[in-house]
């Protein structure tokens, strides 16, 4: 049990981290070991909650309360007023109360509360993020019942084959946009009884609704039911099912993580735990905007929650997400390495055009990497931050302390220069759905960056050989393994994929290849997933080499493809085309292209060569191998998104879907090759 005391007060304690020797081996296994632990822990006994008071999801939401009653929990942004609407915590704690109670009310609880297979009814939720979502979700586990989130980015067949396989009596959703994608498919699920949506909805579509036997409840009428037939919580305890989380799927159907409350405040605990002295506090205010049906987003909001924080939620389009940080002045940050990235290239093209301000912001990145190189310390009041940096600063709001990366690599260049620009901390995880979010994490002042991080003080992770790539443990390189309280409970209604992924000793195998290196951290190299064979028999892992390509300014997406009866590998690509108009340019001053020409940008052989020199370049700066190279790519100025079915939710290649989609190119550019 953990001592409550010693652990209320987390960022107090200052812990002489030694960054050469972060993690601990156990010989006589090869398991890597957190080293830094709290208080009285033991290495034996991995971590399951910082709290004695929050060993669930319900339990961290009404710590949060007692904590901060008064204080603002959810926040809403105005952009016509230019501010943010708050709910105090109070507030929420009873409209997840009445919600909950309305949800018992309208789904029979009596009959919820006799069930005898060990799992309580699943309600999905439909929604981009915003407050309402959290008091659905909170609702649902006041009465035990299973989260099943659907990203608000699917379409009407994965939604029907999520809400069959759930068996979902319920589905809460945001708009009537949704509203009508499920109706369209309402035939198609036989299980759902319920539509709890937040707008008001026309009685045409109400009565729609009810033609598929389906009753329409608005969130504001369920909570009036809740109100006035107030029942006892039924709440839920660690072991029980929390959330099944559908990975969105890069080529076959979505499976079902199963995750239960113990799971997720073990994932939530540790990470907090990690961030030492720069952890999460009641006066942090975080930006939510990444989706709510992605676990990463949804621990940390408990986080927040934990410690009485507050959230605000952006305004539904990313492309405003600056002027949304402006209003909201957030000092936390979770991002995916995409938006970072997208931020460090806005930067760099702001000054290029300009040697005075590219040179300024160099010598200024410069004196400013030196100083965090020497001391390990972020700072934000330098005499470089007020000539230079504030402006960048406050592009975010002018607060940012701390940002959560996670989901990809992020490049080592857009860490260290975020992290100087920003004059904030940035962390680095790694991890998967199946661990709940991270398993690894970097330390807030660690001055190296290019790794992850040693293991959560709630996980242990060895490597296992991977013999068709060439990957040997006793090398200190193979597919990496986690054991621990964050590991999943397998997939929903899937034993075959559940063998496959979890073992019977308990460990997760990743299908991601990983080498700890000399200081204890660990480092991601390739990828087990998704390989496939050339024509020659070499192995290839094309997200690795993705990774790698979009390392370089000059490219925003690429897909590459091998088919397995050639002996190359050829490539889509979404070029960076201000940047690479601006190389071509300095090349050949002469060069007369209409860059802004859909279709020149399409055809152009100037552009095609001048971006396919690009990647061979980052690729032999990377090491790739001959085979691993691309031979020959079609350019795409469009984009690859997800309303186009081509990118999954959480902005990874659907590969069977780009394949489909681009099989005519494909085939014309190996006919080429030929």
């Amino acid at each position: 049990m953990w001592d409550s005391d010693k652990l209320a007060n987390i960022g107090e304690q200052k812990v002489a981290i030694d960054y050469s020797n972060q993690s601990i081996v156990d010989i006589s296994t090869m398991e890597r070991l957190p080293k830094y632990l709290p208080n009285g822990f033991q290495v034996n006994k991995l971590m399951t909650n910082l709290f004695e008071d929050a060993t669930t999801m319900l339990e961290s939401m009404e710590r949060g309360t007692r904590l901060n009653g008064d204080g603002n929990c959810l926040g809403r942004i105005d952009n016509v007023a230019k501010l943010v609407t708050w709910i105090n915590y109070q507030t929420v704690m009873k409209r997840i109360t009445n919600f909950g109670n309305g949800l018992y009310h309208i789904l029979d609880g009596a009959k919820i509360r006799n069930q005898t297979n060990g799992m309580f009814p699943c309600i999905g939720i439909y929604s981009k993020n915003c407050p309402e979502y959290v008091i659905a979700e909170y609702g649902c586990y006041w009465q035990s019942l299973v989260v099943v989130p659907i990203y608000d980015t699917l379409g009407p067949h994965a939604c029907s084959f999520i809400s069959n396989q759930a068996e979902i009596e319920c589905i809460v959703c945001d708009k009537l946009e949704r509203v009508q994608i499920i109706l369209s498919e309402a035939h198609t699920i036989k299980s759902l009884r319920f539509l709890i949506v937040f707008d008001n909805i026309p009685s045409s579509i109400k009565q729609k609704a009810e033609n598929h036997g389906i009753k329409l409840v608005t969130i504001h009428e369920l909570e009036q039911i809740g109100s006035i037939n107030s029942v006892l919580p039924n709440k839920p305890n660690r072991d029980d099912l929390a959330v099944i989380c559908y990975t969105s799927g890069t080529t076959d159907t979505p499976k079902g993580v199963m995750l239960n409350h113990g799971n997720i405040i073990a994932n939530v605990s540790a990470v907090m735990y990690q961030m030492m002295e720069y952890t999460i506090r009641m006066d942090d205010c975080m930006m939510s905007y990444l989706p709510l049906a992605h676990m990463f987003e949804r621990c940390c909001e408990n986080a927040l929650f934990m410690v009485g924080g507050s959230i605000v939620y952006f305004s539904g389009d990313v492309k405003q997400l600056s002027d949304d940080m402006k209003i909201a002045m957030p000092t936390l940050l979770p991002a995916v390495p995409r938006l970072l990235t997208r931020i460090y290239c806005k930067i760099q093209d702001s000054v290029k055009s300009n040697v005075m301000k590219s040179l300024l912001l160099n010598t200024a990145f410069h004196f400013k990497q030196k100083n965090f190189t020497k001391t390990g310390i972020v700072r934000n009041d330098t005499f470089w931050d007020k000539l230079v940096f504030h402006k960048i600063r406050d592009t975010l709001g002018g607060k940012v302390r701390l940002i959560m990366c996670g989901s990809a690599p992020l490049n080592p260049n857009v860490l260290e220069f975020l992290r100087c620009a920003l004059g904030c901390v940035v962390l680095e995880g790694y991890g998967q759905t199946e661990c709940v979010a991270p398993c690894t994490c970097t330390f807030p002042n660690d001055i190296q960056s290019g790794h992850v991080g040693p293991p959560l003080s709630a996980a242990k992770i060895k490597l296992a050989d991977v013999p068709e790539m060439g990957y040997y443990a006793k090398d200190g390189k193979g597919e990496i393994l986690v054991q621990g309280p964050i590991v999943f409970q397998g997939y929903f209604k899937d034993p075959e994929r559940t063998a496959q992924t979890l073992d019977n000793d308990g460990w997760l195998h990743t299908g991601d290849i990983g080498l700890f290196n000399d200081n204890g951290s660990l480092q991601i190299i390739d990828r087990k997933k998704d390989i496939f064979k050339l024509a020659q028999g070499e192995y290839i892992a094309p997200a690795k080499i993705e990774d790698i390509y979009c390392q370089s300014p000059y490219i925003l997406q690429i897909f590459v493809y091998g088919d397995s009866y050639k002996s190359c590998l050829v490539g889509i690509v979404v070029p960076n085309f201000p940047l690479v108009q601006e190389l071509l340019r300095k090349k050949n001053p002469q060069l007369q292209l209409d860059f802004d020409d859909i279709n020149v940008q399409r055809s152009s052989p100037e552009i095609k060569q001048c971006v396919l020199d690009e990647l061979i370049n980052v690729g032999k700066m990377s090491k790739l191998r001959s085979f691993e190279q691309v031979k020959d790519i079609y350019i795409y100025p469009e984009g690859f998104t997800i309303a186009d079915g081509l990118l999954t939710p959480t902005l990874k290649n659907k590969r069977f879907a780009l394949k489909q989609f681009f099989l005519k190119q494909i085939q014309q550019l190996y006919s080429k090759l030929e």
